[in-house]
């Protein structure tokens, strides 16, 4: 009986100081609270709603791109390549599209004029001559986007386009792997996104 007196007391006292321990933490009524504006429209900023753009974009160009990697060109590299685009970009499509419909950003249902053009150069390509153009367009195209996911990736107060650009950033890193495994990549198209980044 005195072992459950005491026991009683013990949980009673430990019950209590909880108690005063979480209610030390509560905020009082008077004072104000800090709420993370991570999903709302306001936390988005201009290059927030570009990068949200250009990830839509670069699905609608890339993902038919991938398509005709499959039908028109002469290498398994490039073949292999066009499948890694299809399974990224309809992904990252999906995620970018969820995304700004909870941020209320709207974001393009075609591509750039400049994207659909290099989409009709692609299809009218083939064999070896395919590869090389879905190579140099695919890789330069990579490149430049790079520079901007790392940009926002680094400074993004929005928890959703922080996590865009995390997904973003490891798709773009695989594409770029795949390209470069095909042997393909020329100095010019290095050279060409070396020149988009500031100094």
């Amino acid at each position: 009986m005195a072992v459950t007196a005491t026991a009683t007391a013990w949980l009673s006292l430990k019950n209590s100081s909880a108690d005063e321990s979480v209610s030390a933490n509560l905020p009082t009524a008077g004072s104000s609270l800090t709420v993370p504006q991570a999903a709302s429209t306001d936390a988005v900023t201009a290059l927030d709603k570009t990068f949200l753009t250009k990830v839509r974009q670069a699905g609608l160009w890339e993902i038919p791109a991938g398509r005709l990697a499959q039908t028109n060109a002469s290498s398994e590299a490039i073949k292999r390549a066009g499948l890694h685009l299809l399974d990224g970009h309809s992904k990252l499509d999906q995620l970018v599209r969820e995304d700004s419909e909870a941020l209320h950003v709207p974001i393009p249902d075609q591509a750039t004029a400049e994207q659909q053009a290099w989409v009709d150069q692609l299809r009218n390509a083939r064999g070896s001559a395919f590869d090389q153009l879905f190579v140099d367009l695919l890789r330069a195209s990579h490149g430049k986007v790079f520079i901007t996911i790392g940009e926002v990736r680094a400074s993004t107060k929005n928890s959703l386009v922080r996590r865009l650009a995390t997904q973003a950033n490891t798709t773009v890193q695989d594409h770029m792997d795949v390209l470069e495994d095909t042997g393909l990549v020329t100095d010019a198209t290095l050279d060409d996104v070396a020149s988009t980044i500031p100094k």
